[in-house]
């Protein structure tokens, strides 16, 4: 049996605490405030408001950063607009497994997915302008811009979806009724 070396063992140390820096570092704590949480706990069986209250959390996200890139006294605007993006994306995210999860659950959600599809063609808009603003900064953008194309593509990818969503929705309640 061999003894590894000192070096050996220096750098194993070292590339175990750089894992973990680097996992710390990419870990954002929750999106979603404390009240939100509440709500959503709240709206847990009610579908319509659930999607609704996400819709609401990720619409706020956007605003946000909307309203943070318009104060010309802001600071590491590049940063704060990464960090909004990501909570934007997670949240939609979440929404979008929502709305997965109410279709299998055979659930009417043909309101609340009119909503999100009207709040899919907002978003876009808002995302599309941010990437025209992006060209203009080219060095602040390098902080965000591969969220925004993420976010971006993530969107027009669900819009599409939410919209065979609720063709299907629509069809299976009207078999629904018939029965």
């Amino acid at each position: 049996m061999t003894c590894p070396t000192r070096g050996r063992l220096v750098f194993e140390l070292f590339v175990v605490l750089a894992l973990s820096l680097l996992s710390f570092a990419q870990h954002r704590p929750d999106p979603l405030n404390p009240l939100e949480i509440d709500q959503l706990r709240d709206a847990m069986l009610d579908p319509d408001e659930r999607l609704k209250l996400y819709v609401k959390f990720a619409r706020n996200r956007l605003t946000t950063m909307e309203q943070m890139r318009a104060n010309p006294k802001t600071s590491n605007r590049g940063l704060q607009t990464h960090d909004l993006l990501q909570d934007f994306l997670t949240i939609y995210e979440e929404l979008d497994d929502n709305i997965d999860m109410y279709v299998g659950r055979k659930n009417d959600i043909r309101r609340p997915m009119k909503l999100v599809i009207e709040a899919d063609t907002e978003f876009q808009s808002k995302l599309r302008a941010l990437k025209n603003a992006t060209n203009a900064e080219p060095k602040e953008a390098t902080q965000y811009e591969f969220l925004l194309s993420d976010s971006l593509e993530t969107v027009d990818s669900s819009s599409e979806d939410h919209r065979k969503t609720l063709a299907q929705v629509e069809e299976y309640m009207k078999h629904k009724k018939k029965n």
